[in-house]
């Protein structure tokens, strides 16, 4: 699923207005470190997520004060484990005062999951399977 044009734009704009946060944490995700490749303020309409490894299907997400008690938070995780997702959340000051433990925490969910392949290159599931066995 393409982000359209207005999705790329949105994506662009909060690459240029990033928080602290996703500044440090983007410093720890960016070129492999982790041993896979992550994208920032990545479309995946009708969202666009703060970080997501493509090869693992993890979101990160880097949450301040506003998103203490949204139940909008909560639809769009629920949306996004629906289209195969895993999410992980961490809070601002987590990321600004223990970058390390919150890389250590995003590299143990890396090394405990397998890598998934695309539906594109003949791998993982295609539109309309499940994984009911």
């Amino acid at each position: 699923m393409r982000a359209g044009r207005s999705g790329t734009l949105r994506a662009q704009e909060l690459r240029l207005t990033a928080t602290d946060a996703e500044r440090k944490l983007w410093s720890r995700l960016r070129g492999n470190q982790l041993g896979v490749a992550f994208r920032r303020q990545h479309p995946i309409p009708p969202y666009t997520v703060d970080f997501a490894c493509i090869a693992q299907r993890l979101i990160v997400e880097a949450d301040g004060g506003q998103h203490a008690e949204l139940k909008s938070d909560e639809r769009r995780d629920q949306f996004l484990r629906k289209q195969g997702w895993t999410v992980l959340r961490f809070w601002n000051n987590d990321i600004l005062y223990n970058v390390d433990g919150v890389a250590q925490a995003i590299g143990d969910r890396l090394a405990a999951a397998p890598t998934q392949p695309s539906p594109a290159s003949g791998g993982g599931l295609k539109a309309g399977e499940t994984d009911d066995h």
